[in-house]
């Protein structure tokens, strides 16, 4: 499931006011944190016959390589998801097998507080790359001042 947030304009700006790493980074943290309510209700949510399953839930940036798409430079991804290679037949079913789903569910019942937190995380996050930015260049001014670069 891709989830695309609009109308988030003002974070945007803030964004391109960072470096390029760094707003990517503060997405990254503000999207692992607020992917991991998902994976942990996914993980509980989980058929308890399979304690692998469970445990295999995570958030992460990568993918398996047969997972992976073509990604644009500019676009961060974070994914909450099984690594275990049976973690589908699970969520969907066969035709010998009933589905259990536990991914959906996780997501339906938290999609709306991780959606609403995502902006104030990112505003709060930014706030703190910038005040880390400006202490960064207040340490190189006084170093340059001083005679030391």
């Amino acid at each position: 499931m891709k989830m695309r947030i609009e109308g988030l304009r003002q974070v945007d700006e803030a964004l391109k006011e960072l470096p390029r790493a760094t707003s990517k980074n503060v997405v990254r943290r503000v999207l692992r944190k607020r992917g991991e309510p998902v994976a942990m209700l996914a993980a509980r949510l989980a058929p308890v016959d399979n304690a692998d399953l469970a445990n295999s839930i995570t958030v992460g940036t990568r993918l398996a390589p047969r997972q992976r798409s073509r990604t644009p430079a500019d676009r961060v991804e974070v994914f909450v998801g099984a690594s275990s290679s049976l973690a589908h037949l699970q969520e969907f079913g066969t035709r010998h097998h009933a589905a259990q789903p536990f991914m959906r569910p996780a997501f339906e019942q938290l999609k709306y507080q991780v959606l609403d937190g995502i902006q104030k995380d990112l505003m709060n996050e930014i706030e703190k790359a910038k005040a880390r930015q400006a202490r960064k260049a207040a340490r190189i001014a006084r170093r340059q001042a001083l005679g030391l670069e």
